[in-house]
């Protein structure tokens, strides 16, 4: 595979998580930080109407705009819409400046310590999780890929890409610890791709550890669509942890226990996610898988 000469690194594809806005930002002011002998690293604000409002959009989702059916679609008119095109136009396969790899920053509320998603199992995804591991094993490594469906998240937009996810965090916050260690994060991010480029990546034969999304569960709704459940406060920050079938999963208002009906262990995460409110998401099930 040819080498990775551009790598784009975006903040605030919500605009009410500031961890990645702020590093952009420091970024911007330092450029050197982020640049390295083999490639040229860029930085984006994506969303910046919806940071200067301090809200997750100004009209629709951002990270919900880029699959090509909605970048080709000339009646979509929203902000994040249009600014989804300006962004793949300039960034995406086909450019003006297109990237080979995309970074794009976010945070949660749910207790996901810092996570990176992938939506491939190339070796060179392989082996950057791996590596990312070695330097820091408390990395959790999500793969959400759903196959044969138009991705719709900005990291889609050009061959490579990655998701950085770190929490929890509150929206609107900012937390110095986690502030640095995503920072560290992307900057391991790309000495691997320096080291990729050069041809002298460490080899490495550890077993690495995968969390396959397979599907959501949403809280449970009367016909009006309302909430009648909560997170169960067993289950409360514990994404990436085994849930048992027959475990609770919710409880009532009236303190009624609602309990996991699925066959096998599963490991939970975006558990209580404060934005997948509205998306009708309580949590994401993912399956543990053992690579080597």
């Amino acid at each position: 595979m040819s080498k990775i000469n551009r790598v784009l690194i975006v903040g605030g594809t919500h605009g009410n998580e500031i961890t990645g806005i702020h590093l952009v930002k420091k970024f911007e002011r330092h450029p050197h930080l982020i640049q390295r002998q083999s490639l040229k690293t860029f930085t984006l604000l994506a969303n910046p109407q919806a940071y200067a409002i301090g809200k997750r959009y100004v009209d629709t989702d951002l990270n919900r705009s880029f699959s090509h059916q909605d970048i080709e679609n000339p009646h979509l008119t929203s902000y994040e819409a249009q600014r989804a095109k300006e962004i793949y136009q300039t960034f995406g396969s086909g450019g003006s400046q297109p990237a080979d790899f995309v970074i794009d920053l976010h945070t949660t509320t749910a207790n996901m310590g810092l996570t990176i998603i992938l939506d491939h199992k190339e070796p060179l995804y392989l082996q950057l999780a791996t590596y990312l591991i070695s330097l820091n094993p408390n990395i959790k490594v999500l793969y959400s890929r759903i196959e044969s469906l138009d991705r719709p998240h900005l990291d889609s937009i050009c061959e490579f890409g990655c998701t950085i996810e770190v929490g929890a965090i509150a929206q609107g916050v900012l937390d110095a610890t986690l502030f640095q260690q995503t920072e560290k994060l992307i900057h391991a991010i790309l000495d691997y791709i320096e080291n990729y480029n050069q041809g002298t990546l460490p080899t490495s034969k550890n077993q690495l550890t995968i969390y396959q999304a397979t599907h959501t569960i949403d809280y449970p709704r009367n016909d009006s669509g309302e909430i009648q459940a909560m997170i169960h406060p067993q289950l409360q920050f514990k994404d990436y942890q085994p849930l048992h079938p027959g475990e609770a999963i919710f409880i009532t208002f009236e303190d009624e226990e609602i309990f996991y009906e699925g066959d096998n262990i599963v490991y939970p995460v975006f558990i209580n996610e404060a934005a997948y409110y509205e998306k009708g998401m309580a949590m994401c099930i993912t399956q543990k898988e053992e690579v080597f």
